[in-house]
């Protein structure tokens, strides 16, 4: 499926093994709003298991997730969205690089590549990756280094859970995005029937960086630039 947007000359190529039928096609927008948000982990991230780490392409459903707060929780859903760009993708689709220690001592212990809307857990408020943006520890993947194809994915458990995605507290899926944007959806009705709705774990989300408290903000800024507003 090609995306184009005229007013800024630029096209994005959305791969999906799903039937055109139940693809998304809502856009709205002067510019192009897409309806398929993702929020979801790159390819390569580590997520805590009761085994220990786990590669996230690697999870299945059924496989057992080390929760922040040290339960196990199943994998009911494991969505995933592979993207191709051409000339600038948008935002929404550009992963945000969040480098080694940037969110507290080792933390993460090592790079970790989430997308813009994909919450961290900090100080028990649900940030969006994108509010927290700093230019220099916390920062946008720039284009050159995005590969033609990339893969996203996302892992859905019981409830919206916090879990560990390379050492960094993390949310689990959460239906702000419907499951019909993922290339896997009709392996989702296969195993449900339906689509079911999630309950929000009991935290305040942050989507903006203005809106981030002052505390954070300033130790974000010890190792990095301020928080654009």
């Amino acid at each position: 499926m090609v995306l184009t947007n005229s007013s800024f000359n630029n096209t994005l190529y959305v791969v999906s093994s799903a039937p055109i039928e139940d693809f998304p096609d809502s856009f709205e927008g002067g510019g192009i709003d897409f309806a398929p948000l993702v929020e979801c982990f790159a390819t390569g991230t580590l997520i805590t298991t009761p085994q220990g780490e786990r590669a996230v392409e690697t999870l299945k459903t059924g496989d057992l997730l080390h929760t922040a707060d040290g339960r196990a929780v199943p994998v009911i859903w494991v969505g995933r969205q592979t993207v191709m760009r051409a000339f600038t993708p948008t935002d929404r689709f550009v992963p945000v690089r969040i480098t080694a220690g940037a969110l507290g001592d080792g933390v993460p212990h090592s790079d970790l590549l989430v997308t813009g809307d994909h919450a961290m857990v900090v100080d028990d408020l649900a940030i969006n990756a994108s509010a927290l943006v700093n230019g220099t520890t916390i920062r946008w993947e720039p284009q050159d280094r995005l590969a033609e194809r990339f893969t996203y994915y996302h892992l859905e458990t019981e409830a919206h859970d916090v879990i560990l995605a390379n050492g960094a507290p993390a949310e689990s899926f959460i239906d702000y995005v419907g499951r019909r944007a993922f290339d896997n959806f009709a392996e989702y009705l296969d195993l449900f029937g339906e689509e079911r709705t999630i309950g929000e774990m009991d935290r305040v989300r942050i989507s903006a960086a203005r809106l981030v408290p002052a505390d954070i903000r300033a130790r974000l800024a010890r190792t990095g630039k301020p928080l654009a507003a």
